[in-house]
């Protein structure tokens, strides 16, 4: 089970300021309105929180927005909408991202699934498999991070009883090496690749904790089946916070300014918020 980036890195809305919400909104319908020039309109359907939040980090790190831009919605042309304008490929790279991980987690979901859910995967991966090949071309390296990721996970996932510390590595490492190939000098690749470990390592047991129940029902592969213990969602969330925690200090390190108050909400309440309806709330939620 690898985790690919798909929905807990989100904002707190609650705590945004209006001009703020209003900008991640351009970012988010930014990268949208960029799936669909590059790979379709069925590619939108693929966009995620989690790939937003890599968008808007480029864009921070890069400082590559130069304005806003009102527009209509691409599903629903009565609606209008911002979208933040970039000089740099920081949308086209979040979008080959999202495909990429869409493909990869399709080939995941084969393997892992009964027989009408992989017949159900298989008759959408063609359309996935096209887009990644395309992805693929332009960011050669995203898919390799990405297939590496997967092939150590399905490896990892062989072994007796592995450890929750092996279990996440290869997410937690894929995270790290995206990261990583920002930096714009060997100390912030570094700070980088600390960041993104540990963000990468609490995505993967979020969505441990998030599939757990039905991993439990189904005999499926979820590294908390090992633990023993009175309180294993107290466990998990103390597993959970020492990740984010680790996270925020390597982020506290980097050079943030633009969408500074937008990461900044989602490290410190977006991401805590997600974490606490997962263990305490309805499950499920992904995007």
């Amino acid at each position: 089970m690898g985790a690919y980036m798909f929905g807990y890195l989100q904002i707190d809305k609650a705590e945004l300021k209006v001009r703020e919400y209003e900008a991640y909104k351009s970012v988010y319908c930014g990268l949208c309105r960029q799936l669909g020039k590059d790979y379709s309109v069925f590619a939108r359907f693929a966009l995620s929180y989690d790939c937003t939040f890599y968008a808007i980090t480029l864009m921070s790190l890069k400082r590559s927005c130069t304005g806003f831009r009102d527009g209509r919605c691409r599903f629903n042309p009565l609606k209008k909408c911002k979208y933040a304008l970039c000089e740099d490929d920081c949308y086209s790279k979040a979008a080959a991202l999202t495909v990429i991980s869409v493909y990869y987690k399709l080939c995941d979901d084969i393997n892992d699934s009964g027989f009408f859910r992989a017949l159900a995967v298989r008759m959408i991966k063609p359309f996935f498999s096209h887009c990644r090949k395309k992805a693929a071309k332009r960011y050669p390296e995203l898919d390799t991070i990405v297939r590496d990721m997967l092939d150590s996970q399905i490896e990892l996932e062989k072994k007796d009883k592995p450890s929750i510390d092996e279990a996440a590595h290869p997410t937690a490492c894929m995270l790290a090496e995206i990261m990583k190939a920002e930096g714009r000098n060997e100390s912030e690749a570094r700070v980088l690749y600390e960041c993104g470990y540990h963000l990468g390592r609490w995505v993967y047991l979020m969505d441990a904790a998030d599939d757990y129940e039905k991993d439990k029902k189904h005999g499926s592969f979820n590294p908390f089946m090992t633990i023993e213990t009175d309180d294993l969602r107290g466990y998990m969330n103390a597993l959970l916070s020492q990740s984010l925690a680790r996270a925020y200090d390597a982020y506290n390190l980097l050079d943030i300014r633009d969408f500074k108050g937008i990461l900044d909400n989602m490290m410190l309440f977006g991401f805590p918020l997600k974490q606490n309806s997962v263990l305490t709330g309805p499950q499920g939620g992904k995007k």
